[in-house]
C-alpha cells in the first residue's frame, strides 16, 4: 500500500482509503463508507489486510458477501463481511 500525507509509515492515508472504498454500486458505497466511520479504526494490521483483500472482490460478489447471500472460501473474509454488516447496522441505529 502507498503512504499518504495523513498516514503513519506503512499505513494507507484516509483519503486513499476513502477512494478505494468508492465503488460502482451505491449499496457498496453505503456499506463501506459507514464501516470507515464506525469500524475501521478498531481493526488491527492483519484485519486491515483482510479488509483490503475484500476490496479486491468484484462489486456484485462483494455486495452479495456483505448481504450474507454468499460465503467466501476464506473464513477471515466472512468474518470481515460480518463486521462490516454489523457496523452498518450500528450506524443506522445511531442515525
Amino acid at each position: 500500500m502507498t503512504e499518504g500525507a495523513d498516514a503513519e509509515p506503512g499505513e494507507v492515508s484516509l483519503s486513499e482509503l476513502q477512494w478505494r472504498c468508492r465503488r460502482g454500486m451505491l449499496e457498496l458505497d453505503v456499506f463501506l463508507q459507514r464501516f470507515l466511520k464506525v469500524g475501521y479504526a478498531e481493526l488491527d494490521a492483519p484485519q486491515r489486510e483482510v479488509f483490503f483483500e475484500l476490496l479486491e472482490y468484484p462489486d456484485q460478489e462483494l455486495l452479495e458477501l456483505l448481504l450474507g447471500q454468499i460465503h467466501a472460501l476464506e473464513p477471515a473474509h466472512n468474518d470481515m463481511a460480518e463486521r462490516i454488516r454489523s457496523a452498518a447496522s450500528a450506524h443506522n441505529e445511531l442515525s
